[in-house]
């Protein structure tokens, strides 16, 4: 099953998984604007334990209906390179996933480009909270890991720092 993202981390077809985006989305808590949208979603992300800087665009809309973890972001599609850890990041102009402390599941608008393929990234985790190693995995059930410090925002502190 293919969208104009890529891959979509769903068991149903096209239309199932549309219907099931709007019912989310119809009983969310709904931002607009790059200030209010970054502000929420980073402090959804503290909240949730995971690193602030694995998205990097400017958000335009973002919604997260609370009860199912459902989060839609909108933004424009960019590109990011990781230089700590070597990978280019596709982001499309609409990501969607399922949040939960210290996992996002069924990620969709999110592919890592390796060698000359781009490959959709279905889940990002840690293993461990304690752990400071962030898991991708794709839909082909594949998985790295890399240092969760290389995905922190630049603003944002280790711990013990001042």
């Amino acid at each position: 099953m293919f969208s104009k993202g890529g891959f979509l981390p769903f068991r149903g077809s096209l239309v199932d998984w549309l219907a099931l985006i709007k019912t989310h989305r119809s009983n969310a808590e709904t931002y607009h604007g790059e200030a209010l949208c970054k502000q929420k979603f980073h402090e959804l992300l503290k909240e949730l334990s995971l690193p602030k800087g694995f998205i990097r665009a400017d958000i335009e809309e973002m919604g997260h209906q609370q009860p199912s973890g459902f989060v839609w972001l909108k933004q424009k599609k960019t590109t990011h390179k990781f230089k700590s850890i070597g990978k280019t990041v596709s982001y499309d102009d609409e990501l969607t996933m399922l949040v939960e402390k210290g996992r996002i599941t069924k990620l969709t608008g999110v592919a890592s480009k390796e060698v000359f393929v781009w490959i959709s990234v279905c889940e990002i985790y840690f293993d461990d909270l304690s752990s400071d190693k962030l898991t991708f995995k794709v839909p082909a059930s594949l998985t790295a890991t890399f240092p969760a410090l290389a995905f922190k925002d630049k603003d944002e502190k280790d711990d013990g720092e001042q």
